[in-house]
């Protein structure tokens, strides 16, 4: 068997590791575990992936990058099943595989493009272990984005996703400081045949004005806002040393439905962050009906090695799970609403290999049978089945 790449984690990484696929590829006997440590439970799970790979082949050379292999290095070093680790800011040199240069050409065709445009964080949230495996912001010049959006689209790609560590930090290491907005705006007038652009998550106070009316007003930028949220109570955004306020997400998220309603938004949320009281927890909980939350990304909180939230005042294990478990459950409420106001609402949706696709606001839609992937396609869903609209 040749080259098998397990990624774990976010989307920068599911682009990393596409790359390393098309690096490697013509490598026998070799895996690659491409982790995360985002969470205690991210940690867990590459933990258990390797494991797994280990057991179904015995006879490859398995290897551990990504931000685990930095933050949790010499545990993961210490697994039997380990033959040697990576470091994540090298993971893309083809030298240090041993492989030609020439090769780290992508040749995988996907419908969608997720192209890392950032790394890295200058940030010191006090929760986040990710700046130590990531290191500091680093930003790919305008004229490198361009290309891997051409390379992409040349490749039959049908969407653009734009991601990185923190997106909105784009540009801040460049000359002239651009902000991101800048990038957005030059792919899309390099691309005029790309009807669908997406943006990962993005911290609310970085967005500049030019971005957000290309988010407010821009047809070619998808109806969907994913933010880095984190928490819906003040005070403990500020021991998480956030640079918003409640009100401000608020506040930008009316600016944004004024100017487009069917904005579908999501938003990254911390449960039982140290010294969340039920107050607190309730203010967590209701931001989300307040903001209308339908893409929510639930994290129980876990103490990160060399944080200092990790040094302050713990909730017990019990309490995290079922804090997240009720904003879970509210989020999958709002959701379920919103699901169903889009019934009877053509939506236009584009074809993944799987059956199903996503349409522009995010939402996930059940295709008709044979459905060839990468098209883009009008849907009138009419059902709603296990969450998907059919």
């Amino acid at each position: 068997m040749g080259v098998e790449v397990v990624s774990l984690g976010c989307r920068l990484n599911l682009s990393e590791s596409e790359d390393l696929r098309a690096m490697l590829a013509g490598e026998e006997q070799l895996v690659v575990v491409n982790s995360c440590a985002v969470t205690a439970e991210a940690v867990r799970q590459t933990r258990q992936a390797i494991r797994r790979l280990r057991r179904a082949r015995p006879d490859a050379r398995l290897i551990v990058t990504g931000c685990a292999a930095e933050v949790e290095r010499a545990a993961l070093a210490a697994m039997p099943e380990v033959d040697g680790l990576i470091a994540n800011v090298a993971k893309l040199d083809p030298r240090v595989w041993n492989v030609p240069p020439a090769r780290a050409i992508r040749t995988a065709q996907h419908s969608r493009a997720f192209i890392a445009v950032q790394n890295g964080c200058d940030h010191a949230c006090t929760f986040c272990v990710i700046p130590q495996g990531r290191g500091a912001s680093r930003s790919l010049p305008t004229g490198q984005v361009l290309r891997e959006v051409e390379r992409h689209l040349d490749l039959g790609a049908r969407e653009v996703v734009l991601t990185g560590v923190d997106v909105t930090s784009w540009g801040h290491d460049l000359p002239g400081a651009p902000p991101l907005g800048v990038v957005v705006q030059a792919v899309l007038d390099a691309f005029p045949t790309l009807s669908r652009l997406r943006l990962s998550s993005l911290d609310g106070v970085e967005i500049d004005p030019l971005l957000f009316d290309l988010l407010a007003g821009e047809p070619r930028v998808m109806p969907h806002l994913h933010l880095s949220l984190q928490h819906g109570d003040d005070l403990i955004l500020k021991r998480m040393k956030r640079r918003h306020l409640r009100r401000d997400a608020i506040a930008l998220v009316e600016r944004l439905r004024h100017r487009r309603p069917n904005l579908a938004l999501g938003a990254d949320l911390i449960a039982g962050f140290p010294t969340e009281d039920e107050t607190a927890h309730a203010a967590n909980l209701a931001i989300l009906a307040e903001l209308g939350v339908v893409h929510g990304h639930v994290f129980p909180y876990s103490p990160r090695p060399g944080t200092p939230a990790a040094r302050m005042p713990q909730l017990a294990a019990q309490v995290i799970k079922a804090r997240a478990a009720e904003l879970r459950g509210e989020t999958a409420r709002i959701r379920a609403g919103w699901l169903q106001s889009l019934i009877g609402q053509p939506q236009l949706v584009l074809a993944e290999r799987d059956g199903t696709g996503h349409a522009q606001n995010f939402a996930r839609v059940q295709l008709p049978p044979a459905t060839p992937a990468g098209t883009i396609v009008t849907v009138t869903p009419t059902r709603i089945e296990e969450g998907l609209l059919a």
